[in-house]
């Protein structure tokens, strides 16, 4: 098991590194759509869908995709007048992604709401989904070594958190969902998380960079949102009987088990990205 955890991470590296900083504009927003539509595809697997209902999510979700690409490409990095085409689409998408996070998520996780309507389902899913998928090609215009900046506080947050929980963790934080988190664990991800937002600091917009005040209490809110996307998702899998969103990925389940921290973070990013640009 160790060796094909090993041997899959090595590739999804590579193959994520190679269209990261090698893949033109068109091939970066075709790759993350494929992305998205096996995300999709888990979905429907959430829902309890058939084969036949999964498929259809994942072509549903890529034809809304190409829909965004086609009526404005310049909000995906395909024509010119980026700014004020990233802004008119996303910010639709992205409060809408801030409200879902920030205000039902909490609520949804305290009362274990099941996705047993079919419109409901559709709609966190199209919430979720939508806003992560769009925030990956657009962020991308800071540059390929921005978004792997920016990715790495996600990855920084779980390995602090994993680290920390295995030599202080004693308080569970959701046990009925995530046996293994722990408040110690999210606090030290969120330290970690902190470390690397003030070692960078400098090369951010100065509305960040100059006011420390704000900055801390945006690191903190990705590490606190980061750790609400992977209970959503662990709350979900329990509810569908699943261990993992799939197994398209030797070793490590699904996409959604992949992402699941980055699909409520990126939003969020990309909207203070766009905020604070000058």
């Amino acid at each position: 098991m160790l060796r094909t955890r090993v041997i899959t991470a090595v590739v999804l590296f590579v193959v994520f590194f190679c269209a990261l900083f090698y893949l033109p504009p068109v091939g970066w927003l075709v790759f993350v759509t494929a992305v998205a539509a096996v995300a999709a595809w888990e979905w429907g697997g959430l829902m309890r869908f058939g084969g036949a209902g999964r498929l259809v999510l994942a072509v549903l979700l890529a034809l809304v995709c190409a829909t965004v690409a086609v009526f404005e490409p310049a909000a995906v990095g395909l024509g010119a007048g980026f700014s004020e085409a990233a802004w008119r689409v996303g910010a639709s998408f992205y409060l809408s992604s801030a409200a879902f996070w920030l205000i039902l998520v909490p609520l949804w996780l305290r009362r274990r709401w099941p996705l047993a309507n079919p419109v409901v389902g559709l709609a966190t899913g199209s919430v979720l989904l939508l806003p992560a998928w769009l925030a990956l090609v657009q962020l991308r215009q800071a540059g390929p070594l921005a978004l792997l900046a920016i990715m790495a506080v996600v990855w920084l947050a779980d390995i602090g958190a994993y680290f920390t929980g295995r030599r202080f963790g004693k308080h569970k934080l959701a046990p009925n969902i995530s046996p293994g988190k722990t408040w110690e664990g999210v606090i030290g991800g969120g330290v970690v998380v902190v470390i690397y937002g003030l070692f960078l600091s400098s090369r951010l917009p100065a509305t960040l960079a100059g006011n420390l005040p704000l900055l801390l209490m945006i690191l903190v809110l990705l590490t606190a949102i980061s750790v609400l996307g992977d209970l959503f998702e662990s709350l979900l899998k329990r509810q569908a009987e699943l261990k993992d969103s799939s197994n398209v990925l030797p070793g490590h389940g699904g996409v959604l088990d992949r992402i699941d921290s980055l699909t409520s973070t990126l939003p969020l990013v990309t909207l203070v990205w766009l905020v604070t640009r000058p």
